[in-house]
């Protein structure tokens, strides 16, 4: 934070917040992402105990208008809210394979490993 700034929590003031996606790129651009947006904000929203006056969700930013929470500080509410919106939004489900693409192609003791395996690593 820059010199000479103070932060004033506690005063049961509103807090206007705005938030840039990363590198302002247009994460927010398709239905899926804003929608995640508002379930998640809805999620942190009743954990932490804070009134939501308003939001808006742009492509590349996010503007909230929160009350003080309950539990915890805005700073608090903002890094839980940009920590699951970016791992939800990056999460891709995987395709689940089956259970004989998981084993191993070989089986046995490690003298049946192929050589490669049972070479030592290098350090370089």
């Amino acid at each position: 934070m820059p010199n000479g700034l103070r932060r004033r929590d506690g005063l049961a003031h509103l807090h206007f917040i705005t938030c840039s996606c990363y590198r302002r790129l247009p994460l927010f651009s398709s239905a899926r992402a804003k929608n995640l947006f508002v379930k998640v904000l809805g999620e942190v929203r009743d954990r932490y105990g804070f009134a939501l006056v308003g939001y808006v969700v742009m492509p590349n930013h996010i503007h909230l208008l929160i009350g003080e929470p309950a539990k915890g500080n805005p700073s608090t509410i903002i890094q839980v809210l940009k920590e699951r919106v970016s791992r939800r939004l990056r999460h891709r489900p995987h395709k689940k394979m089956p259970s004989q693409q998981l084993r191993l192609p070989f089986q046995g003791s490690q003298d049946m490993l192929p050589p490669i395996l049972a070479a030592p690593l290098l350090r370089l």
